[in-house]
């Protein structure tokens, strides 16, 4: 029988007795029992509530005493009328929807949620995560600070990463995965769209800015209009030569002095061309009266002037100590400097005057134009020599005019782009290996002169009659990057500076405008030097 029967017949018994002090005596006791009856039911419901809060804190245990999922009501609602009512004695727990609560804990239900397309919750998946990690983060939050540790944050996180092989201070608690399911199709949703699982593009690239004006202007007097010549070259120590009519001026460009490097005897002599070695320190000289002079220009002294040509010399190039020398008979002379005998060979494949002549970068071919529209292709002979005519590789008609405009690509050595006059005016790329003209493009106006900047990967082209301009194209499109205007007649040559920032143009308007054009990010030029220096660490380890 139960207690409740036994208050019950007690208190009976107390009304009936005759006697007061024993009626007293039972009432005391029976409120004495219902004080310690009413002590253990508090008891057992705070213990019942510590109970649900631990199994809450756990996180992989069913929260049983939570309001019932949507599913669920719906399941127990359909069942309701297939139930014949409550058993006597069991008590059952009714939610505000007056619908029961299934036999079963949820947690132990087999049936899966239904997968519904378009669903309006994600429902996390548990597994496979830091769920230990997640229970000792939630704990450590209630614990106080520990200001006497002697172990530096360092050493916890080398300790963190070694044992669990991630840092416990950067686990998360909760991370959802994977992508969301696609909308059914001919799914229409008439709100706007929260998310989508592809990767937000990066932000379109800003094309640099390219100033339209000069960074800095120079003067050059008494210099001779003349497409034919060759009168601007910049060192690898940053000196700018130039010829003005007899004289040979040099412009530092780091300290901004001007030197007269010589000045020809004879004021009806003039230069016709300069060309620095490849280290900086000596410039070549080609004049008017048929002779190739060498220059050390620290010490402002001629080293000696080597005869063999018969008409002036328009064009030099420097492959090693060989020094190529074009005239306008048309003959192409190779001297090496380092002997007395110095005209070690001859190319005679051009009928009229040579005005554009460059080795490649690699040394391995020499490109040649000249005024009979030809552009010629030699190798180095064996054993650092020059080759002769038997060994000419390529020669391409398809310039319709003089063809002075020449430059090898440096990141491509079997490239050659090439530049066409007035009769012409066309660019063309060549392929040295396969022989093939990769591109063309039709500019519009004269070339004098063409040069590849590596820090953008692109080619400036110096234009005459009509335009007189410096154009900008990016390689290998010829799409059109800038123009650069300023020169009032046509533009007669260009160089680049050593460090490819800025190409130096020399016009009939007696001006040597430097436009600034190729600077590199500051990131990426951090980049290429710190590239630069490990490569030659490795190479002195080696």
């Amino acid at each position: 029988m139960s207690a409740l029967w036994h208050l019950n017949v007690v208190a009976s018994y107390a009304r009936n007795s005759k006697s007061r002090e024993r009626q007293e005596f039972v009432l005391l006791c029976i409120s004495r029992f219902l004080d310690e009856v009413y002590e253990n039911v508090d008891k057992m419901a705070q213990f019942g509530f510590e109970n649900d809060i631990h199994s809450i804190l756990k996180l992989d245990m069913p929260i049983t005493n939570a309001p019932m999922a949507r599913w669920q009501r719906k399941a127990s609602s359909s069942n309701t009328s297939a139930l014949s009512g409550l058993s006597p004695g069991k008590s059952a727990n009714v939610s505000l929807s007056s619908s029961k609560t299934p036999s079963k804990t949820p947690g132990k239900n087999k049936k899966q949620t239904p997968s519904k397309m378009g669903g309006d919750r994600f429902i996390p998946i548990r597994n496979s995560k830091q769920m230990d990690v997640a229970t000792f983060l939630l704990t450590k939050e209630n614990e106080p600070a520990d200001t006497n540790t002697s172990v530096t944050s360092e050493s916890q996180k080398a300790w963190s990463v070694s044992l669990n092989g991630y840092n416990v201070e950067d686990a998360k608690i909760l991370h959802l995965g994977g992508k969301p399911l696609n909308a059914p199709e001919g799914y229409q949703n008439n709100l706007k769209v929260l998310y989508t699982h592809t990767a937000t593009p990066a932000s379109i690239k800003k094309s640099r800015y390219i100033s339209s004006t000069p960074d800095r202007i120079l003067d050059a007097p008494d210099l001779r209009n003349d497409f034919y010549l060759n009168l601007l070259d910049w060192s690898s120590r940053n000196f700018l030569a130039v010829a003005l009519h007899n004289s040979v001026y040099l412009w530092d460009a780091t300290q901004g002095d001007i030197i007269l490097l010589m000045k020809m005897e004879r004021e009806e002599d003039y230069i016709c061309s300069l060309s620095w070695t490849k280290e900086g320190s000596y410039l070549a000289v080609g004049t008017s009266d048929c002779k190739v002079q060498l220059w050390d220009v620290e010490n402002q002294k001629r080293l000696r002037s080597m005869a063999s040509h018969t008409a002036r010399v328009g064009s030099l190039s420097w492959n090693d100590h060989v020094v190529s020398s074009g005239s306008r008979s048309g003959h192409i002379h190779h001297h090496d400097v380092r002997v007395a005998d110095h005209h070690i060979g001859t190319l005679t494949a051009h009928a009229q005057e040579v005005c554009g002549l460059k080795w490649s970068p690699d040394g391995r071919y020499l490109a040649s134009g000249g005024n009979d529209n030809l552009v010629c292709i030699w190798p180095r002979a064996q054993g650092g020599s020059a080759g002769n005519d038997s060994q000419l590789i390529r020669c391409w008609s398809e310039h319709q005019g003089a063809v002075k405009a020449l430059a090898w690509c440096p990141w491509q050595p079997n490239i050659l782009a090439s530049g066409g006059g007035t009769s012409d005016r066309h660019i063309r790329i060549w392929n040295v290996n396969s022989g093939s003209c990769i591109s063309s493009l039709d500019t519009q106006s004269q070339i004098s002169s063409l040069v590849f900047a590596p820090n953008y990967k692109e080619l400036v082209s110096a234009h005459g009659y009509a335009h007189n301009n410096v154009v900008v194209w990016k390689y290998p499109s010829l799409s059109k990057v800038a123009e650069l205007n300023g020169h009032d007649d046509r533009v007669l040559s260009l160089t680049l500076s050593p460090d490819c920032s800025t190409v130096a143009t020399v016009a009939a308007d007696e001006t040597i405008r430097l436009w600034k054009s190729f600077e590199m990010d500051p990131i990426k030029k951090k980049a290429k030097e710190r590239m630069v220096k490990s490569t030659s660490s490795v190479i002195h380890q080696s």
